[in-house]
């Protein structure tokens, strides 16, 4: 899921989309990438979960899939979590070498 999001052109579509839902043809003409290109960024998303698409006549139209973002977010929440606990034991054994 990360690794969908490492590439800088994949985050500026993803970001594009999240803000609204848009076409490939639409993201491509503003990103200095091909049509392809997009489709491309656009099915690794896909496949990480953090996009979906559904047709809109001879196109298809993505948008923030937000189970992805909520699965992504758990993710960075449980790292979170033991980062604040791990903090909280190390002030708690410094308070008590004091």
């Amino acid at each position: 899921m990360f690794a969908a999001l490492a590439d800088p052109t994949r985050r500026e579509i993803f970001e594009r989309v999240a803000a609204h839902p848009q076409a490939v043809g639409e993201l491509a003409d503003t990103l200095p990438v091909s049509r392809p290109a997009v489709s491309q960024h656009l099915r690794v998303l896909k496949d990480a979960g953090l996009v979906s698409d559904r047709a809109a006549g001879n196109r298809r139209v993505y948008r923030m899939d937000r189970r992805g973002i909520e699965e992504l977010r758990a993710y960075l929440d449980h790292f979170w979590n033991q980062a604040l606990a791990a903090f909280k034991a190390t002030v708690e054994q410094e308070e008590e070498t004091r």
